[in-house]
């Protein structure tokens, strides 16, 4: 930076004009004054934190209470039929769900969009009972721990692409890490049930499945933008309903996974408030711009 010991008398912060000084000269009383530093800083708070980290632990949740069940399946100790039977009340009570949050922020529903989705749901039902056979002997011919490892690493990207913002729900869009997010749990229930012994546990499996990472996920937005005691009991009740399931398969587990989401949901926010107080961002008034939009 170059700053001659006196300002200039006619000089401006202009780059379209000839002028004596370097392009990137400013008086140096005029470049102090113009310093800033964290000029968008907005502090977070610990509550607010909390409930937007509840989206993550009902995520995490999910993936426990799938993996669980799938755990019952491959053992005989769930009947696959009531699995399916169980899935299909979930799915109308979240569909009735979805109703009523959309009723109330939107006004009421066309008769026509209930009938595209109960097709939808019909289509998907029949193709994969249709699929199930093939799902089976998928992996017929890869190791055990091949499968294991690959399906682990499918979940863990699954959670590291899942979408948890707070977004409202007029703005809602899939992205494309969503997507992904979607289509790495739906993969890692294919690996995982063609491990299953029969036809109608691979059936019942993948559609807890695509309850689970398709629908949930789409039904949780809308539950963000609910009154908070909504939002909290929900959580609440995919926490403990995961840690009920696993506490009957392995102790180890299930006390390592509510480490997992204690950690997530009260520790994490906590270090987050801690880790403001190193943020420093230092703007001068040759910075590149920031456009201002909308004001």
């Amino acid at each position: 930076m170059i700053t001659p010991t006196k300002g200039p008398q006619n000089w401006g912060k202009v780059l379209w004009k000839q002028q004596k000084y370097p392009d990137n000269y400013v008086p140096p009383r005029l470049f102090l004054a113009s310093l800033q530093r964290n000029p968008n800083f907005r502090p977070y708070t610990y509550w607010p934190l909390v409930i937007l980290s509840c989206s993550i632990t009902q995520h995490l949740a999910t993936i426990f209470i799938f993996l669980s069940v799938f755990v019952r399946l491959k053992e005989n100790r769930l009947d696959p039929r009531s699995l399916v039977w169980l899935t299909v009340i979930l799915f109308f009570i979240g569909y009735g769900t979805w109703n009523a949050l959309h009723s109330q922020q939107n006004g009421s529903d066309n008769m026509t969009n209930h009938l595209k989705v109960m097709k939808s749901s019909i289509m998907m039902f029949l193709a994969l009972m249709s699929l199930s056979p093939v799902l089976r002997t998928l992996t017929a011919a890869t190791s055990s721990d091949s499968v294991w490892a690959i399906s682990a690493g499918l979940f863990i990207l699954n959670a590291l692409l899942a979408d948890y913002t707070a977004t409202q729900p007029a703005n809602i869009h899939e992205g494309i890490s969503s997507v992904f997010s979607m289509n790495a749990a739906v993969s890692a229930s294919v690996v995982l049930a063609s491990r299953l012994p029969t036809d109608v546990s691979v059936f019942s499996l993948m559609l807890f499945s695509i309850q689970s990472f398709a629908l949930y996920p789409m039904l949780r937005h809308r539950l963000q933008a609910s009154p908070i005691a909504i939002w909290l009991l929900v959580t609440t009740t995919l926490w403990i309903s995961s840690v009920w399931l696993m506490a009957d398969l392995s102790r180890t587990i299930m006390w390592l996974f509510c480490f997992i989401l204690f950690f997530v949901t009260l520790i994490a926010p906590a270090v987050l408030i801690w880790a403001q107080r190193y943020k420093n961002i230092i703007r001068g008034p040759w910075d590149v711009a920031v456009p201002k939009v909308n004001e």
